[in-house]
Order: structure tokens, then sequence, then C-alpha cells
């Protein structure tokens, strides 16, 4: 038997042998989903599929360098970005089982330095996302920071310590923050009196068999078998996505798919002594309302057409990706991938459907839609909910117009959903994922008020209002105004008759007034609420930008 035909056979028996315990025609809708990713020229990823203890399918897809027309291979490492959360998650929890910490504990009991924000924070509240501290790229973006800045965990353990509010009362809601666990990888190096990149390596990735896992404290540095990362401008065009961002604890562990297909077995068969571990993981905690938070200890737990799910994504560069289990079916999907429109986890769905059966669902979105009954509303009936509704809490509007005779959810162009009626001032949000009611009152002043309500959680509250003419005087919210917390400024302007702002990195870009003493701009200076004396002169801004929220801005002059 000559060479060629020895690795024929052989390679038979790897396919055969890796697919056993799914049909060939599953096997060959999954690899169909990755088409597109064998493109000539194109970058792709590494499907991982692990059934019952057993890699079913591993498979590579594209290039892992364009450069040098490298492919990637099931062996090619990637930057799992926000997956390394569980894995900082892990860190905390060995340390609480090992009673060197209590995740109950105030964050300042081992981190004396930070702000007293007045609120007690606790690890927990980090593991979360229920700290309400600001998180790292919102608030280094407002600072003057451009997203090829190279930023560090030194950068933000200094701007930390300035911070003298918080988004939110700790426990009150869930807002994703990088912030916390770079702060947590501080208490475990504080504890442990070692390097986290180093302790991770001999306390978590040894133990559990992961060799080919480590935390990247230096994006400059070479490591082989990496793929370069890339984003996708259009069509086939690519442009290379470099890595700026060095920090650590809420990202930067790179990977591949073998080794975490190994870290999501331990869900549901842990490896001896990991049991108590990977159940503290799944610990979920509800919000200082009663209500619930369904984001554990770095997952995300849910389901997925009935089935319990445990998953994380994660974006970085060009990298994106995706990492789920199914504890009951002994299902484990992973999907890396180095270009920037990959969509992994809507990959990971589409695998999903193919390889569980549809179970019973719980009545949401879509699927509510045709179990609740709808009446019909005149157009008179719902022209009278037209209106611009304004979140104070989040600083956003929405618009609700009448078209075709169908009463309408409006975000933005090419993003609006249909309100179906069910009540006479009680309607359905169509077009959506979750179960969104949206209700109108009309209150005794005239103002009107809109409630959404979704999966029957706490209603959110907006309230009518006229937006504002440009024509009003532009001239009162003009000034220079600083951030001593950012140590930065921003000049707003009259120019040509449109308010313009201006910042030294960031340059200039125009504002304009949704309503009165609130002013839109463009990231990271999306909205300005202006503050003023009892005279009625400006005395500052409210900045928010998502991640941050009214952080103080003085007017100097």
């Amino acid at each position: 038997m000559n060479f060629k035909n020895l690795l024929l056979i052989i390679a038979l028996f790897i396919t055969l042998h890796t697919s056993a315990q799914i049909s060939k025609s599953q096997y060959q809708q999954i690899d169909s989903l990755f088409i597109e990713w064998n493109k000539p020229n194109h970058p792709g990823g590494v499907i991982g599929i692990m059934k019952n203890g057993k890699t079913v399918f591993s498979k590579a897809y594209g290039l892992a360098s364009l450069e040098y027309l490298v492919p990637n291979s099931t062996g090619t490492l990637f930057n799992t970005a926000s997956v390394s959360k569980q894995f900082t998650a892990m860190g905390i929890v060995i340390l609480h089982q090992q009673g060197k910490l209590s995740v109950d504990d105030d964050i300042r009991k081992h981190l004396p330095e930070l702000p007293d924000f007045g609120e007690t924070i606790t690890i927990s509240h980090l593991l979360h996302h229920t700290s309400g501290l600001r998180s790292l790229h919102a608030m280094l973006g407002l600072a003057g920071w451009r997203s090829d800045d190279a930023r560090t965990n030194e950068d933000l353990n200094r701007f930390v310590l300035n911070q003298r509010d918080l988004n939110f009362k700790p426990g009150d809601e869930y807002l994703y923050c990088n912030t916390g666990y770079m702060l947590m990888l501080n208490i475990i190096e504080k504890i442990t009196g070692e390097e986290f990149s180093i302790w991770m390596e001999n306390s978590v990735f040894e133990p559990l068999g992961m060799t080919n896992t480590y935390v990247e404290n230096n994006y400059s540095r070479v490591v082989p078998d990496n793929a370069t990362s890339y984003h996708h401008k259009n069509n086939n065009q690519f442009e290379r996505a470099t890595e700026y961002w060095g920090y650590t604890g809420s990202g930067n562990m790179h990977s591949n798919t073998s080794d975490l297909l190994k870290w999501l077995k331990n869900f549901y068969d842990p490896q001896p002594n990991w049991e108590a571990h990977f159940k503290m993981l799944q610990t979920l905690d509800k919000f200082n309302n009663g209500e619930d938070n369904n984001y554990a200890y770095g997952v995300v737990l849910g389901e997925f057409n009935g089935y319990k799910k445990i998953q994380h994504g994660g974006s970085i560069g060009g990298f994106r990706s995706y990492i789920g289990t199914y504890p009951d079916e002994k299902l484990n999907i992973v999907v890396l991938t180095n270009f920037s429109s990959s969509s992994p986890s809507s990959k990971a769905n589409q695998i999903s459907g193919i390889l569980l059966k549809k179970a019973t669902t719980n009545n949401t979105g879509k699927e509510a839609v045709s179990k609740v009954k709808t009446i019909k509303l005149s157009s008179d009936q719902l022209k009278k909910h037209e209106a611009s509704y304004w979140n104070d809490k989040n600083n956003y509007v929405r618009k609700i117009y009448l078209k075709d005779d169908t009463l309408r959810y409006f975000r933005s162009e090419n993003n609006e959903s249909p309100l179906a009626p069910i009540g006479k001032n009680e309607f359905l949000m169509l077009s959506d994922n979750e179960d969104v009611k949206v209700k109108f009152e009309l209150e005794n002043n005239g103002e009107k008020t809109m409630l959404l309500t979704v999966d029957n959680k706490s209603p959110i509250q907006l309230k009518s209002f006229d937006p504002i003419s440009l024509k009003e005087d532009l001239t009162s919210y003009t000034g220079e105004f600083y951030s001593p917390e950012l140590e930065t400024t921003y000049v707003i302007s009259v120019v040509n008759k449109k308010l313009s702002c201006h910042h030294s990195r960031h340059g200039d870009f125009e504002l304009r007034i949704l309503k009165k003493d609130v002013l839109e701009g463009q990231w990271p200076f999306n909205i300005a609420k202006f503050s003023r004396d009892k005279n009625g002169v400006v005395s500052g801004i409210y900045v928010t930008n998502g991640r941050v929220r009214n952080l103080w801005f003085e007017k100097k002059k």
C-alpha cells in the first residue's frame, strides 16, 4: 500500500470516528453552514462539537492568515475575548472554596484604594455585572481614547481611582461591565501573590488538561499557531484588526476548540474535585427588586428550544467566539472565528437546531404572538398614541407613529417593530425575540406615558415630549466642559447655525437637540443632559454613552 492511500484511509477513519454519534445527514448540514468561510482569500474559523464526551465534529475553515495564505487548522489558537470571563470567575470560585475570600466580601476589603461610592460593592456584584461601575471601553472612549489606542489593566487601575459616581446602585440592574472582571484579577493577584496569567495556568488550565490555553498580557508577543483577525469591510474585502487592547481578566485568553470542549464537559461531567466549582459557576442572583438575573459567574444561563443552555460569547478585534453546553443532553458546541462578520452565536444556534429535536418552549417572542388574541382598533384610536417618548433613566428616544393602519415602535432607521393591539391601550410588540407588551396611559396634565414590559418584568417608563426646534437660542448650550474624573475637555460651539462639539482626539461632530437641555452626538459623546442653576445658567452637563451614565462635566467658560 502506498503512502498516499494510507493517508486517505487514515483520514476516512478519523472522519467516521469523529462523526459516529451524529448522522451523515447532520454532519453534512453542519458542514454546509460554513461553506462561505472556505472561499478563496477568506478568513474562517474552527468548529468543535462534543456529544456524550466524544468529539463528533471537528473541522477548520478559511485562512488563519490572509497575508501568508496559512489555513486554519483544528489546532489553531484564537483570542476568545469575553469567553475569558468564566475562567476569571473560576479563579474567584477556587479562592472562595479555599476560604481565602468570600464572594460576599466588599471589594474594598481586598482593594482598599478604590473610591468609596457610598454603596457596598461585593465580589458577587462584579461576577453578575450588577456593580454599577463604569465599564472600561465606554469610560476611556469618553476620556478621548480611540479604538486603536493600546489599553491595559494599569490604565484602568489609574482611571478607576478618579471615579466618583456609579451608573446605578449595586444590585439594582444588570449592565455588562469589563471593569468588574479586571478588578477581580487584582483581587486574585493580591491574595495569591502571583501574576494572574501564571496562577491561572497552574491553578485552572493545567489541572483541567487545557494545555493549549493561556492568558495573553502582551499583545505584541509572537505565539505560534495563533490566527490573525480581520474586519470584514464589504464583499470579500478584509482589513487587519490589530489587537491594541492588552487588558486581562475580562478578555485576552487564547485557546482552541479541543481545550474549550474539555472545559464545557465539566458542567455535566466534572473532573475529580471540580464538581463544586462548576456548580458554583452557575450561581444566579436576584436584583434588589426581587427579579431574576440570568447572568451567573461569567456564563449566561438560558435555554434554546426548551433545552437548558450554559453559554457565553466574545468579541475583540476581528475575533468572534462562542462556547456553549446543553448539560442535560451532554452536547457542547464551540465556534471560534477570526473575522468580524462571522456571527458564531447564530451559527451555534443553527447547529443546535440540527442536533436537537424541538422541545416544549415557553411562550415568548414570535410564538407568543400566535397565542394572544388581538383586537381591531380604528385609525383614530391608534393615532392618539402617536408621540415621541423619552426614557430619562437610560437616555433614549422612541417614536410611536401610525403607518398602513398599524402602530409602529420606531428606534432608528431600519429598526422598528409593529404593535398589535390586545386591548384599547395595550399592544404586543411583533418581530421581537422577547415577550414585549406596550401600554399607554394619559396623565391628567395631558402628558402621555408609555410602559414597556419585557418578559413580565418591571415596566420601563417613557414620557411623551415635544421635540425642540433648532431655531431656539443655541448659544446657551455653548462652552468648555471639563471632567476631573476623566481629565478631558469637550468644547461646544455654534458653527453654521448648528451645534458642534470638539475634542482634541475625536475631532468635530454635530450635536442635535433631542429635547430641551438634552443633546445627542456620536460615540463616545452620545447624550448630554444640561444642568442649570437657579438662574437658568448652565453649570455643566451629564454625559451618557451606554455603559457610562451621567458622568459630570463642569462648565469652565
